[in-house]
């Protein structure tokens, strides 16, 4: 994309030609409908981009772009991108006991997809059983209630592990989740090794966006890097035991470079600690971020762009890494869910199209878009199908995936990308100049800066400065037009009674001799995956166990 300096000096003469003559003219005549153009995170975008924009960053092809499947991998982590392999199709579900879930899952399944991601309820994932009365009210309404190794069965009951991708947001709850699968997994006579699961795993970012943390941070951080220590030493290679995540940043109000920048910030956290325990950086598992498909269609697609090429880059010049696996960066997207209104909610099937555009075109390697009643509730059988079909119309009838990285070389793409990029360098050194991103979660830097930019954009709603379809314009005054789901209230009645008989009926001395065990592999500070895998097989519950966590290495106090 090099220009020589008569050429560029004759586009800038073209250029101040054309703004004297067409532009204003035109502006003369209609003006511009509004002021401010820029993206939702703020970064001012120019009415015309040419090659003088990327010149003027002295833009040299092989170092900002390159080609597919090489470093720095601007174009995508696959030499033939979709050509070779279409991107999986997920999506995210689960709710009341296991046997409600199995049925979804086996729907999903039968509506095309290849991968599944477990929804858990909010007491599974802060550690507390169904029937500790923190729960009431909450058990299986946002997700699966999972009090023990039971409800897992259940839930995977003739769904074959070795042959189905299974993602999960357990955080704080990682080494926990990661023991339900493995035990599961050899019931059904599946090799660990076999066992096809994405374990989110990611437990920093939730003291600054979901609040689903348990332990101090430190201990939060041991335990996340126990489970990628674990699966990295026995080899488990189909297991991706950690998946840095900007997703629920971004759904707490971060804009697209703090999401990235804070993201970019915890994976250092927990790589500094893997290198610490004497993993070596080649060693590393398979990166992959989750990361959020929003609406603002260009700088979403190029940051995905300017984040693989930065993490490629990061891992060579600070990590010393020489394997390309651990340079290429795998994203996995989602749709915004935010951006989706209870107002006229069937508006956001056009989302949730939007943003699966945006996952397609920044080269995701697993695809979802959410349902359309997703603001509303638990969303219900043909609401997810529409999504599952919004993917699949995508893959298959638009050739969207016919060449990789469409948007390569557009002047206005990779200057956004480049401003990306820079912007994320800035603000993750000042983490870093904070003492990294543990220390400025909890100096409250982190959570003040999302805090910030979420109230930033309410007022801009509320302003009417950007507008949302439905809730600040073009508003209708009419009924609800489409039937919502609604999670049984009897379900947490049985779901309570079965962990009675569990606990009932279990040999209780087994299950008190594996916690004893887990509580002295604390004190030993040694890797808790195998202790926590015994208790999860004795038909512990995630109460107790979390219960032992909790009592040796206390609760982290959220600093206001």
């Amino acid at each position: 994309m090099a220009y020589s300096k008569k050429e560029l000096n004759e586009i800038q003469h073209e250029k101040g030609s054309w703004e004297k003559t067409s532009l204003k003219e035109e502006l003369e005549e209609k003006g511009e409908w509004k002021k401010d153009f820029s993206t939702s995170s703020g970064l001012p975008v120019e009415r015309i981009y040419t090659p003088i924009d990327l010149e003027k960053a002295s833009w040299d092809y092989n170092e900002r772009l390159g080609f597919p499947g090489q470093y720095p991998y601007t174009r995508g982590i696959d030499a033939d991108m979709y050509r070779a392999q279409l991107f999986r199709m997920m999506q995210y579900g689960g709710f009341g006991t296991g046997k409600t879930t199995n049925e979804r899952y086996k729907y999903l399944l039968a509506q095309g997809l290849n991968e599944i991601s477990v929804a858990m309820d909010l007491p599974t994932q802060i550690g507390y059983d169904s029937d500790n009365p923190l729960a009431n009210g909450e058990v299986g309404k946002q997700g699966i209630a999972i009090d023990s190794l039971l409800d897992v069965e259940g839930m995977f009951e003739g769904i074959p592990l070795d042959k189905v991708h299974i993602a999960t947001t357990a955080n704080a709850i990682g080494p926990i989740f990661l023991a339900w699968m493995l035990a599961v997994a050899e019931e059904q006579g599946v090799p660990a090794e076999k066992l096809r699961l994405n374990l989110q795993n990611d437990v920093l970012k939730e003291f600054v966006a979901r609040g689903t943390f348990i332990l101090p941070a430190e201990a939060s951080v041991k335990l996340s890097c126990d489970v990628v220590e674990y699966c990295v030493k026995n080899r488990l290679d189909n297991i991706l035991p950690i998946n840095y995540c900007e997703y629920h940043m971004r759904e707490a109000g971060a804009d697209v470079v703090q999401g990235l920048a804070f993201c970019l910030a915890n994976a250092v956290a927990y790589m500094n600690e893997l290198t610490r325990r004497g993993i070596g950086v080649d060693d590393f598992p398979s990166p992959w971020i989750n990361a959020v498909a929003g609406l603002d269609l260009f700088e979403e697609i190029c940051k995905y762009r300017a984040f693989r090429r930065l993490w490629s880059k990061m891992m060579k010049e600070r990590f010393g890494a020489t394997n390309p696996r651990v340079m290429a960066l795998s994203f996995r997207g989602g749709s915004q869910g935010s951006a989706y209104t209870a107002q006229q909610p069937l508006n956001n099937i056009v989302r949730g199209t939007i943003t699966a555009l945006v996952q397609i075109l920044g080269g995701a390697q697993v695809v979802e878009a959410h349902s359309y009643d997703e603001a509303l509730a638990t969303p219900s059988a043909e609401s997810v199908r529409v999504a599952v079909r919004t993917v699949q119309i995508l893959a298959h009838e638009t050739g969207i995936i016919n060449t990789t990285d469409p948007l390569g070389g557009s002047y206005y793409i990779e200057a956004l990308t480049d401003k990306i990029e820079g912007k994320i360098i800035k603000l993750f050194e000042q983490v870093e100049a904070r003492g990294g991103a543990i220390k400025a979660i909890e100096s409250g830097f982190i959570s003040q800066q999302i805090g910030m930019s979420a109230y930033k954009w309410l007022k801009a709603i509320e302003s009417g400065e950007k507008v949302v379809v439905g809730v600040n314009m073009y508003k209708v005054d009419e009924p609800l037009s489409i039937k919502i789901f609604k999670v049984d209230p009897a379900l947490e009645e049985k779901q309570i009674e079965r962990l009675k008989k569990l606990k009932a009926g279990r040999d209780n001395h087994k299950v008190k001799n594996t916690l004893k065990g887990l509580k002295e592999a604390v004190a030993d500070g040694v890797n808790l995956v195998p202790p926590i895998l015994a208790a999860v097989k004795s038909y512990a519950t995630i109460g107790e166990i979390c219960g032992v966590l909790r009592e040796v290495f206390g609760e982290y106090q959220e600093k206001v």
